[in-house]
């Protein structure tokens, strides 16, 4: 029998969240109004019923999480907030789409109040909400004891055909069956509809045994558009399976209402007038009227709020008692949940001398997790598959993974991600956006490239994540040009907001990590070598913090040389061979664009000055080195494959022939005449 009967409350609640996202998108003249329409009733019931968050605090840190995976449907995500009591107001509805509006085109952590992941592509949702259940499941193995349930919420994901066709999707959905999240329940909006028509021309495959392989349990609600028991029932009985992750297939109809009903033309369009005033008498309200809200529904909707403030006070008194009881795990979590950092870490970063025997970057990047991580309980790392590779793997550390596997506890830090780079990087968006963790993820440089949509909606959302990206260049050596990411480092230092760093020895990968943990809205992507570095002459923790600085100085100089990562020793060599030839050069590590791009100008200008020409050197694509550079020397194209040594010699990347090309640009300029400007200032004064 039921636990469920739907009230004329809870009718005329739907209704006004159909006819209020119709209005939404209309208003715009842009948007997608069917799936708001068909997936109404489970978005009522789900947040009526069952979602525990409080719209006067949207960061309660033991809210339930809610993912919109699927960005088509956004105007559904505006007006529950709206109806719910979060900070958006009738304007900011009718504002949908429009410049500086709290409702952009698709839903924006950090720029809609209530929104916890910024949505859009299809399935980075999805992914997403597969790390903000992963972050839960270790938090409360961490934090909670007997009688302190302290972190118990659950994670509901929307998603429809789109997300579930994506490979993103796959990836994460296979991880988080193997993983056994029971807190994860995804409801599939199976409307048979995308953009190109009927799924039928593409997506026919069973989804439900797919997700049934994946381990997870599938449930269903075959009439989505009324039976709001049924959708009840199966939101109940997702809660009450603790091993596995759950997918309800929803069968809804898109656009439910409208004439179109049903039809890939109700998915992407505003609806017709004549449409919207026929579905608003549908539905009883008066056709001739916009943004109607009954006063039933926000009634209704305002015992939500009130459910949700008595929960977090609830919590908060649970918090306290938790602190008297347990002072040392309350002062952890608490500082973990503020987002601080613990104090002191930063002095068990390693120093380094020249004396110091030359090391992989790759190899000075564990020393750094090894040295750190026992104090930072916040790092929660992984690699795809690559562990032994990536080197993030430290002594001692508890794989995460279900207690009943044998292989590990949901309290470890280290995730076994499989070959999944793109659901790696978009589950670490999860686990940063949950808050209390800072995750770390690892693969080859070349292969950040296949998660470049994870990486993207990171930079874009404002997420802490920290990439270990080894085997950055032509220093592969055999793996050739297949490997050897060329074009992948500028792709990345175009990206707003992301932090490539590519350190040349011991005190700069240090310093990489100093700025990256740091960093708590910008993530960054570590480029590491597999070749051994050998610790520089003039290099510091604090010289490389500002992401660019003057390794070699010299007073008058004919030429200076500006390098990252693996080339700076080469740089360094060739500059030695050029003051043989007096010719005084100096040298500059630059190992990350962004941060030296945020220093102060005086400073900038002191480190690539004017008054003499500026080379830069690098073994990958030379795009971008014109801001910094009148001058670039680095790849052509491709790589190619051989030991590494002969593969740099291949490409003129050896001390002996950079001074020749140094030796080059210095006569070039003397031969033109006049002062040497630094292409700095013009990029300074645009």
């Amino acid at each position: 029998m039921s636990s469920f009967t739907a009230t004329h409350a809870d009718e005329v609640a739907v209704a006004t969240i159909r006819t209020l996202s119709v209005d939404v998108v209309g208003k715009a003249n842009s948007g997608h109004p069917g799936a708001p329409m068909g997936m109404a009733p489970a978005a009522h019931v789900l947040f009526s019923r069952f979602v525990n968050a409080n719209p006067k605090n949207s960061k309660w840190f033991n809210r339930d999480r809610f993912v919109l995976s699927n960005g088509h449907a956004c105007a559904l995500q505006y007006v529950l907030l709206h109806l719910l009591g979060y900070k958006l107001s009738m304007d900011d509805l009718k504002a949908f789409r429009q410049l500086d509006s709290k409702t952009p085109g698709h839903p924006e952590a950090g720029h809609t109040d209530g929104i916890e992941v910024t949505t859009g592509p299809l399935g980075q949702g999805f992914a997403n909400a597969v790390g903000l259940a992963i972050a839960q499941a270790h938090l409360a193995a961490v934090y909670n004891k007997d009688g302190f349930d302290l972190i118990n919420n659950y994670t509901y994901v929307f998603t429809g055909d789109g997300c579930l066709m994506e490979g993103v999707a796959s990836e994460a959905a296979s991880l988080g069956g193997h993983l056994q999240l029971g807190n994860l329940i995804a409801i599939y909006d199976d409307n048979h509809i995308s953009i190109d028509g009927d799924t039928a021309v593409a997506f026919t495959e069973n989804v439900e045994q797919r997700f049934l392989a994946y381990g997870w349990q599938v449930l269903h609600v075959d009439n989505g558009d009324t039976d709001y028991a049924a959708i009840y029932n199966a939101i109940a009985e997702a809660r009450k399976e603790k091993n596995k992750p759950t997918l309800i297939r929803l069968r809804t109809t898109i656009g439910y209402g409208s004439k179109q009903q049903g039809t890939h033309g109700v998915h992407g369009a505003p609806l017709k007038a004549d449409d919207i005033e026929a579905l608003k008498s549908k539905f009883g309200f008066a056709p001739d009227q916009k943004f109607q809200v009954p006063q039933e529904t926000y009634d209704l909707y305002s015992e939500f709020g009130k459910r949700g403030a008595a929960l977090e006070a609830e919590w908060n008194s649970l918090l306290e008692a938790y602190g008297k009881k347990y002072p040392n795990e309350h002062a952890e979590l608490t500082r973990r949940i503020a987002g601080k950092l613990p104090q002191g870490w930063e002095e068990k970063l390693p120093v380094y001398k020249p004396s110091d025997a030359a090391q992989a970057s790759r190899k000075l990047s564990e020393i750094v997790l090894t040295a750190i991580i026992p104090s930072l309980p916040d790092l929660m790392g992984g690699s795809a598959d690559l562990t032994g590779s990536n080197l993030t793997k430290v002594k001692g550390s508890v794989d995460f993974q279900p207690p009943s596997t044998g292989l590990g506890t949901y309290a470890g830090t280290y995730i076994r991600y499989g070959v999944r780079e793109h659901a790696m990087g978009a589950i670490a968006n999860g686990l940063s956006a949950y808050g209390a963790i800072i995750p770390f993820v690892a693969t080859f440089l070349n292969f950040v490239s296949y998660a470049s949509g994870a990486v993207r909606l990171s930079a874009l959302s404002g997420h802490h994540v920290i990439w270990v990206a080894t085997h950055d260049s032509i220093g592969l050596g055999e793996d050739g040009p297949t490997h050897q990411p060329v074009e992948t480092a500028i792709a990345l230092r175009a990206t707003p907001n992301l932090a490539f760093w590519r350190p040349a020895d011991g005190n700069e990968t240090s310093a990489a990590y100093l700025v990256a943990m740091k960093s708590n809205k910008t993530p960054s992507v570590l480029s590491l070598s597999r070749q051994n570095l050998p610790n520089l002459e003039g290099s510091t923790i604090e010289k490389a913090s500002r992401g660019g600085y003057v390794l070699h100085e010299e007073t008058n100089e004919d030429l200076t040389i500006v390098s990252t990562g693996s080339e700076v020793s080469i740089a360094v060599e060739a500059a030695a061979k050029l003051k043989a030839e007096g010719i005084k050069t100096r040298i500059v590590s630059l190992p990350c664009w962004l941060t030296f791009d945020q220093q102060d100008e005086d400073y900038r200008l002191s480190v690539l000055r004017s008054g003499a020409p500026i080379l830069s050197l690098e073994a990958l694509s030379t795009a971008g080195w014109q801001k910094y550079s009148h001058e670039q020397f680095g790849l052509p194209a491709w790589g190619a494959s051989g030991p590494y040594q002969k593969v740099y010699e291949k490409f003129g990347i050896t001390g002996t022939n950079i001074a020749a090309v140094g030796k080059k640009v210095v006569e070039f300029y003397k031969a033109k005449g006049g002062e040497v400007v630094s292409p700095l200032v013009k990029a300074i004064h645009l």
